[in-house]
């Protein structure tokens, strides 16, 4: 189980930004009658590419520091994510990544962004995706970037969107159609949440694990209140229940919209907890230039939160690209222990 840090400093200083592990203690979590439903079956993909090219994809939607484009053929759907305004914000890239099943992958220009897009996806371990190269860069160009890295599996092609929406509609087809499991419990991050009049708080995000069916009773982390769902909504149409991996909107009983936050996570799940202090062992990378020092401030990311925190312990032993940190944050951090996160100094 091991919590994933990505430490970067910006994209506009030509220097490679940098990446690392930590790892939880699972046994102290302090250290870092079921009716059937038919799933309709959604993909998840980060596009990292220039703002707007998604919409050679699919229909736009939701859009603030991220933006989200919509694809769908039947019950198949893929939903695009697009960090809008990054590189101005790391959080936006972070996001996007942390919800994708896989990515595409614009190569325009070989640039220090380009490399920050390459460990992020690493960091957050999205093992599928597409390259896909412009302006005569070729596949050997390439090629000592991502060695090493999860781009090293990734599908190369030249730009062709009727090509690229069909083979993401056909990996949508073939995600798992399950049921949901009697006492089955799950969690979805809130990335937006609004009111509307006649229906009430609704919330819009992302199944991260297990099943939410509509009249869930739900607990709002961090700050323990209790909802129920109301209705379960994937790309417009009305369902009894998501399953992990779903984009969904879901109208919200016995809770008001100003109560919520983004980051803040809906769970039906016990072993869903929050803590301000977490502490584990760190695996650098090999691109970080020196031992990580106590007092550094730095931003740590998990589903839709990316907090602020400090680093108040540092354990080096006989290498310092493996030390054991104590983080300490503002806000309370929203996890299940083994669960992955990001850092960014």
């Amino acid at each position: 189980h091991f919590y994933i840090f990505h430490v970067t400093d910006n994209t506009s200083d030509n220097k490679i930004n940098l990446c690392g592990v930590l790892s939880a203690s699972e046994s102290n979590p302090n250290h870092l009658t079921g009716q059937i439903y038919r799933n309709m079956p959604n993909l998840t993909v980060a596009v990292l590419a220039p703002n707007g090219y998604s919409r050679e994809l699919g229909k736009k939607g939701t859009s603030t520091d991220i933006t989200f484009y919509n694809l769908k053929k039947g019950h198949d759907t893929v939903t695009l994510l697009e960090p809008t305004r990054y590189p101005d914000r790391l959080a936006p890239l972070f996001y996007v990544v942390s919800m994708a099943h896989e990515a595409i992958v614009v190569v325009e220009e070989i640039t220090p962004m380009l490399a920050e897009w390459i460990l992020m996806l690493d960091c957050a371990d999205v093992k599928a995706g597409t390259i896909i190269l412009k302006n005569y860069i070729q596949p050997e160009q390439i090629a000592p970037l991502i060695k090493g890295t999860v781009l090293e599996s990734y599908t190369v092609m030249e730009e062709d969107f009727i090509t690229l929406s069909a083979a993401l509609l056909e990996r949508a087809a073939a995600q798992p159609d399950l049921e949901p499991k009697e006492g089955a419990v799950g969690t979805v991050p809130i990335d937006h949440h609004f009111n509307v009049r006649g229906i009430g708080t609704v919330i819009l995000g992302c199944v991260a694990e297990g099943w939410i069916k509509k009249h869930d009773k739900m607990r709002v982390e961090p700050i323990g209140k209790t909802c129920q769902v109301r209705s379960v909504q994937k790309h417009d149409d009305d369902f009894p229940s998501a399953y992990e991996g779903d984009r969904v909107g879901c109208a919200l009983k016995d809770i008001e919209a100003d109560d919520l936050d983004r980051g803040y996570v809906l769970t039906t799940n016990p072993a869903i907890i929050h803590k301000t202090e977490i502490v584990g062992k760190a695996h650098l990378v090999k691109y970080w230039p020196a031992a990580f020092k106590e007092q550094m401030v730095v931003s740590l990311g998990h589903w839709m939160q990316f907090l602020s925190a400090r680093v108040v312990g540092v354990e080096n032993g006989d290498d310092w690209h493996n030390p054991t940190l104590t983080i300490e944050l503002e806000t309370p951090l929203v996890f299940k222990p083994g669960d992955k996160a990001v850092i960014h100094y």
